[in-house]
C-alpha cells in the first residue's frame, strides 16, 4: 500500500502558493518548475484542489491562490481532495480467498475491524495536521537559509 504522489505534491503546491503569493503569478508552469513534474499533472491537482473548495483558480492574470485561511486546512482535506480512494477504504482487500480454506474462510472477520482502525488512526493524524503548522516549519527553515546549499533552489523560480 501506497498513497499517491499526488498528496506530497498538493502540499508542496499550496506551500508555494503560500510563500510566493506576494511575488509571483502562481501558474501551473511556475509551480512544475518549483516541484519537477509535467505542468498537466500540475493542472489536474489544481482542478482536485478547486474542487475540493482550497483554492481558486483565474484565468489570465489572476493565477492560483488559496481559498481558506491556512489554520483551516488540514492535511486531511488536501489527502480527500486529491487521493481518491476506492470505496473511501484506504486498503483494498484481496477479492476472493478461498472459503475452503479455514484462514480464508475467516480472514475477513478478523482483519476488516483491524484495517478500519489504522486507516481511522491515519485519517485523525491527518486532521490534526494544518497547513499552518507546515507553514511555521516551513519559515523557520527558510529563515535558517537550508535552502542555500543547493544553487538552484537558491535562484528565484
Amino acid at each position: 500500500m501506497q498513497i499517491s504522489s499526488r498528496f506530497t505534491i498538493a502540499i508542496h503546491m499550496l506551500a508555494c502558493m503560500d510563500v510566493f503569493k506576494d511575488e509571483y503569478k502562481i501558474t501551473s508552469d511556475f509551480l512544475a518548475s518549483s516541484i519537477q513534474v509535467n505542468p498537466v499533472i500540475i493542472r489536474k491537482i489544481l482542478l482536485q484542489l478547486k474542487d475540493a473548495g482550497l483554492i481558486e483558480v483565474k484565468r489570465g492574470p489572476g493565477g492560483a491562490t488559496i481559498a481558506k485561511p491556512l489554520n483551516e486546512i488540514t492535511f486531511f482535506d488536501v489527502y480527500q481532495s486529491v487521493d481518491c480512494i476506492e470505496g473511501n477504504t484506504l486498503f483494498h482487500f484481496h477479492e476472493n480467498p478461498n472459503m475452503e480454506c479455514p484462514v480464508g474462510k475467516n480472514i475477513h472477520r478478523v482483519l476488516d475491524d483491524k484495517l478500519l482502525r489504522v486507516q481511522a488512526a491515519m485519517e485523525q493524524e491527518l486532521k490534526s495536521i494544518t497547513l499552518a503548522d507546515m507553514n511555521s516549519d516551513l519559515v523557520k527553515c527558510l529563515e535558517e537559509n537550508i535552502f542555500k546549499t543547493s544553487p538552484r533552489l537558491n535562484e528565484r523560480i
